[in-house]
């Protein structure tokens, strides 16, 4: 800890061999699968909710199947609900047999943010709609606890805000540090973070028309890159080129984007300049 802002000590990180790296990631991932169907079936039991409510708070969700993060304040302008614009070629994405994909969701609306409830209600319905085979889930009550099985528990971080409005997105500072790759939009802190190998970014479209572009930008990236290279197991059960990926994330958010170096370079820069006119 004391070393936590020396990249050299992150750099270490290519000394854990990949199928010790992934084991704990998956161990990871089942905890949080099975933290979320034990909400499920605690609402079925306790509650007496319907059971589409069940398949909706993630009862159907599997460890295996690449699962992406979506957790933050339901805001307008974070768009939760861009990647179900086209309704088809999400549900290709996500009930392909052989490569399944499925997305959680969690998050909270300001209670005077009409615009940002009525975007969680959206969300809310999709992860009901049959169509959807129960491969998204919305998970209520988000928390702190919820939040640290997300960040460390998912496979991928989706963030697709409207450019240049994200002010920083520390919920995909903390899913890189423990080593999930984002899929994100160049802005807030991914402008300085992406590096090319540590997730996917793009820039985000202009236009009344940006919607759509941004959301065909959002599928091209899973079918052409995220899907095949995550299930790219060359046999063995996980993909080694996924684990490159993921030390890049631990590597590249470590040193940078702590609060420990932001401290102490408002010290050294500017904090201890001003101590002779205090």
């Amino acid at each position: 800890m004391e070393d936590h802002e020396r990249q050299d000590i992150w750099d270490l990180v290519d000394n854990i061999p990949n199928e010790e790296l992934w084991r704990v990631h998956h161990s990871l991932k089942i905890k949080l699968i099975d933290y979320i169907r034990f909400r499920a079936r605690s609402r079925w039991y306790d509650d007496r909710v319907r059971p589409t409510n069940v398949v909706a708070g993630g009862a159907l969700l599997e460890p295996y199947a690449l699962t992406i993060g979506f957790a933050r304040r339901f805001a307008a302008y974070k768009r939760a609900d861009l990647i179900f614009l086209d309704k088809e070629r999400l549900k290709k994405i996500l009930t392909n047999r052989w490569r399944p994909v499925q997305i959680v969701f969690a998050g909270k609306a300001h209670p005077a943010d009409d615009e940002g409830k009525s975007i969680l209600q959206k969300v809310f319905n999709f992860a009901h709609d049959p169509e959807m085979g129960g491969r998204v889930a919305f998970i209520e009550d988000y928390g702190e606890l919820l939040a640290q099985y997300l960040v460390h528990g998912v496979d991928l971080w989706l963030n697709n805000p409207i450019s240049p409005m994200e002010a920083c997105g520390t919920s995909g500072m903390k899913a890189s540090l423990n080593g999930v790759p984002q899929l994100s939009i160049l802005d807030g802190w991914w402008i300085e973070g992406f590096n090319g190998k540590n997730g996917w970014g793009f820039q985000g479209a202009e236009g009344t028309d940006r919607n759509a572009k941004d959301a065909k930008a959002i599928y091209d990236i899973l079918e052409k890159k995220v899907v095949p290279l995550f299930y790219n197991e060359g046999g063995q059960g996980f993909s080694n080129s996924w684990v490159e990926l993921m030390k890049g994330a631990i590597k590249s958010t470590g040193a940078t984007f702590s609060s420990r170096r932001m401290v102490k370079e408002y010290v050294n820069s500017f904090y201890r300049n001003a101590l002779p006119y205090a």
